[in-house]
């Protein structure tokens, strides 16, 4: 069965990131949008980041203009506003399509059972995350109005920073 390492992101220097580099590593991944009622969850995933870094853990942002057009930048506009106006330090990826007939490979493998074991639920908005444990497999999903610091959330990642 694929994991998520068989996968890559591409950076904003156009350069291809393996997901392997993140062997070994719990992923909260998610896809974001500048202009959305859910965008001041880049605070809270940044402070989430914060909290669990050091501990084996790392949030992946993926920009998508998919749900409302909530996603009107790209390349270096899309970094600055994610770097500089909302001051995150985790990872953040070129903008991808999340859903549809131009889905991101990655984003067709996280919600789709069949391919990764697990989780059977597609994106139905920005920042839906997904949770991913250290062997690279989906182990749960959360929709966009969960925050990043809810305890369901947080309980769930220390479960598998842990093991």
């Amino acid at each position: 069965m694929q994991t998520i390492y068989d996968f890559h992101g591409l950076q904003f220097n156009g350069e291809k990131k393996s997901l392997q580099d993140y062997s070994g590593k719990v992923l909260l991944i998610v896809n974001t949008a500048s202009k959305c009622v859910f965008t001041p969850q880049f605070k809270s995933l940044e402070k989430l980041y914060q909290t669990y870094k050091d501990r084996g853990f790392e949030i992946l942002a993926f920009p998508s203009n998919d749900f409302g057009e909530q996603e009107p930048m790209t390349g270096l506009q899309l970094e600055t506003f994610c770097r500089i106006q909302q001051q995150v330090t985790f990872p953040v990826f070129k903008r991808v399509h999340v859903v549809g007939d131009y889905c991101d490979p990655l984003f067709k493998f996280l919600a789709d059972k069949r391919l990764n074991g697990q989780v059977n639920v597609k994106p139905v908005w920005n920042f839906h995350k997904y949770l991913v444990n250290k062997e690279g497999q989906v182990v749960d999903y959360f929709y966009s109005v969960t925050s990043p610091q809810a305890k369901r959330l947080t309980t769930k990642i220390e479960k598998l920073i842990n093991t």
